[in-house]
């Protein structure tokens, strides 16, 4: 057996065998005999031509067995995952995560780093002093101790999933929902949770620009689940729009804490945030009616315990509460107000756009080894559909270096005021079990 032929058979549109893509995944990943410009040819092969369920389920079997699986066995409780494909303003999984402990679940998530125009859950929580590079049984002991841990994925857990995940971004094969989804699912399998929820955004600022892409890619994941016998919900989700006002680091943090202190960000992310803990509640059977889920989410934000929870979580992973308490994890050195030059309706043409700007101030990376500045980033003070009169603030810009005017043309050109409200969409767009 060859990579030669392997990359042949792909690009002639045959099916791949399981020892054949066993082959690849550990001569290039484990071995290293497999060049980058050979593992490259065979991506493109798989990215044009496609794989079938078999193929992507046995990618996926090698990828996840490229390093350890972390078993949660030995840790009581119902465990749980959530994972987002990600998106402009996507703080989510910070809220969910103390919200979840507070109603009895534990909550085991590996996460990434921001790049491009989406932000990532790990540059957010190291904005404010936590430790997301856990090892041995750190996180074993933090969800056993404290309900939840959220981290980087490290050398031994999928790490031929970072190998060929950096290829793919390197050559333009990201785009593939069958390398997609092995990518996700593998990842998600390496932690032995009860169950799995996963956030798949639609729209030109979240990962699929269609919503019948979308679905694809949940119905190759949700296929995968099912092989493996693990259970797993999917939520598609609206991004056509930035999820709530905060975008960047430290302030999407600092809008998580004021959520979990009863101050919405907008009433989207609280239905977003609701519904979806709602759908989590359902699912392990910690509750017997939606209105029921909804009841205890309130309560739980309303009594504190869901803060205590977040407080409880980030200290335990080492953040810096002196400075959380002291509000201060948010001072951009420099900020420029945008003001309406009209009255009407706003609206964002583009939330990739949105979330550029916010790249360009600084918030996020080309690459994962770029720095990011974590006090970079946008507050809109009006979101869409919102009235505005003129000379009202649209939005402020912040960084920690000079805010250029390039970025500022940027925004004010994405922006405009409508006589009327647009049509809106749900925020949630489909449930797939």
């Amino acid at each position: 057996m060859d990579i030669l032929s392997i990359i042949e058979k792909k690009r002639f549109k045959q099916v791949l065998t399981q020892a054949e893509i066993n082959y690849f995944v550990t001569e290039y990943t484990k071995r290293k005999t497999i060049p980058d410009y050979q593992a490259a040819a065979f991506l493109m092969a798989c990215a044009i031509n496609g794989l079938n369920n078999d193929e992507t389920f046995f990618l996926t079997d090698a990828i996840l067995h490229s390093g350890k699986t972390v078993d949660l066995k030995s840790v009581p409780g119902i465990k749980i995952d959530k994972h987002s494909t990600g998106g402009v303003g996507d703080k989510v999984s910070l809220i969910l995560t103390p919200i979840c402990i507070a109603l009895g679940l534990k909550v085991a998530k590996i996460s990434g780093k921001g790049l491009g125009h989406t932000g990532g859950t790990i540059d957010k929580l190291e904005s404010v002093g936590v430790n997301c590079n856990l090892r041995g049984n750190e996180y074993l002991n933090l969800l056993r101790n404290v309900g939840a841990y959220i981290m980087a994925q490290t050398d031994d857990l999928v790490p031929a999933d970072k190998m060929i995940y950096n290829l793919r971004n390197a050559t333009s094969t990201v785009q593939s929902l069958p390398l997609i989804a092995a990518s996700i699912v593998a990842k998600k399998l390496a932690l032995h949770t009860d169950y799995v929820f996963l956030d798949v955004k639609v729209g030109d600022g979240g990962f699929c620009p269609t919503l019948a892409c979308a679905k694809e890619l949940s119905r190759i994941m949700l296929n995968l689940f099912k092989r493996f016998k693990r259970k797993a919900i999917i939520h598609i989700t609206n991004m056509k729009q930035p999820l709530g006002r905060a975008i960047g680091n430290a302030i999407e943090m600092k809008a998580s804490i004021d959520f979990l202190n009863g101050n919405y960000e907008s009433l989207e992310i609280k239905d977003l945030i609701f519904d979806f803990v709602a759908d989590i509640l359902l699912t392990v059977k910690k509750v017997k009616t939606r209105n029921e889920a909804l009841k205890k989410i309130k309560a739980v934000i309303d009594n504190g315990s869901a803060l205590k929870c977040f407080d409880r979580w980030v200290t335990a992973q080492g953040a810096n509460m002196p400075l959380i308490k002291s509000n201060k994890y948010f001072a951009p050195a420099y900020t420029h107000e945008i003001k309406a030059k009209s009255s009407g309706y706003i609206n964002y043409r583009s939330a990739k756009s949105v979330g550029l700007t916010s790249f360009y101030l600084g918030a996020g990376r080309l690459r994962k080894t770029d720095s990011v500045d974590y006090h970079a980033g946008i507050f809109l003070n009006k979101i869409r559909n919102e009235h505005i009169s003129k000379g009202d603030l649209i939005a402020t810009l912040y960084s920690s270096k000079p805010i250029s005017l390039d970025s500022i043309k940027h925004f004010i050109n994405n922006t405009e005021i409508n006589h009327r409200p647009i049509k809106s969409e749900s925020i949630i767009m489909a449930v797939l079990k």
